[in-house]
């Protein structure tokens, strides 16, 4: 439904988006989307909804009340979880224009963690809020429509949506301590690409590269969002994946090259990864010639 609704204290050109069964189920899906121009200081709460917020300040100012309070301006963006009690306020004098989206998704609040994790902020000033907005419009414009695969549609906005608020949140130079080069974890990362098949223990590690083991695990996940023991596993799987598919090698052979003595660890370490054996995996995927 799409209304124009306006008060004393507000304009807003909102869409209250109802989704079909199929996309609340599996995709990521819309509740209500618009544009909100303040007319008069006012403050808007809320509290316990099942309901994830993005909006965008387009001129004006106000802040945000989530936990802390964050003055907000032209340009910057709000993400929230909003089962957490938050308000925002347009400012006394500098009236604002929002564009929001409320969504949903049986996968969102893992995505708003990890968003978390990787440093990302209730509120920051967006490096390209033109890409935010246009995205905004495509969405309200969608959920207008008459496409009768809108809700895939909107997912696939939403996605690209949290694609760049995942970007925005990417701020590891923010929790590295003082002395530890950024471009240090980017070496142990470039050996271990050029060194994945070798048995690379965490002493070794920080050996090689001066520096200590314990803080060395856990900024190396901080900073690339995965544990070194993890990351040295997909490395090897992927270039075993590639055996698999493009070479006649055995598995015995391939989990060689791959650094695993015990071919039989080999195999359950790659059905652990893919779900499948070495042998299902190559009968799936090899080309038939």
């Amino acid at each position: 439904m799409n209304s124009l609704f306006q008060n004393d204290y507000v304009k807003s050109d909102r869409t209250i988006y109802t989704a079909s069964s199929f996309a609340k189920s599996s995709l990521f899906y819309l509740q209500e989307t618009g544009t909100l121009t303040s007319l008069r200081p006012h403050v808007s709460r809320r509290d316990n909804l099942n309901s994830f917020l993005f909006m965008i300040v387009i001129s004006g100012s106000g802040t945000l009340s989530y936990g802390n309070t964050y003055p907000m301006h032209a340009g910057d963006c709000a993400f929230i979880d909003c089962r957490f009690p938050y308000e925002h306020e347009t400012d006394s004098v500098d009236l604002w224009t929002l564009k929001w989206i409320h969504f949903c998704g049986n996968n969102a609040t893992n995505i708003y963690e990890k968003y978390t994790e990787r440093g990302g902020s209730p509120v920051f000033a967006a490096g390209h809020p033109d890409t935010y907005t246009a995205l905004l419009d495509e969405i309200h414009a969608l959920a207008k429509s008459e496409d009768y695969i809108r809700d895939m549609r909107i997912n696939e906005k939403i996605s690209s949506l949290l694609t760049c608020l995942m970007e925005e949140s990417w701020h590891p130079e923010n929790s590295m301590r003082a002395g530890l080069k950024k471009q240090s974890l980017h070496e142990v990362k470039d050996w271990l690409d050029h060194n994945w098949q070798k048995n690379t223990s965490l002493d070794d590690l920080s050996a090689r590269f001066f520096i200590n083991k314990f803080y060395l695990s856990k900024t190396f996940k901080k900073q690339f969002g995965i544990s070194i023991s993890v990351y040295q596993t997909q490395l090897k799987i992927t270039e075993a994946k590639r055996m698999l598919r493009f070479t006649d090698l055995s598995a015995y052979e391939i989990a060689k090259q791959c650094g695993y003595e015990d071919p039989a660890y080999f195999t359950r370490v790659f059905a652990r990864v893919e779900g499948i054996s070495p042998g299902e995996y190559r009968k799936k995927w090899q080309p038939v010639l």
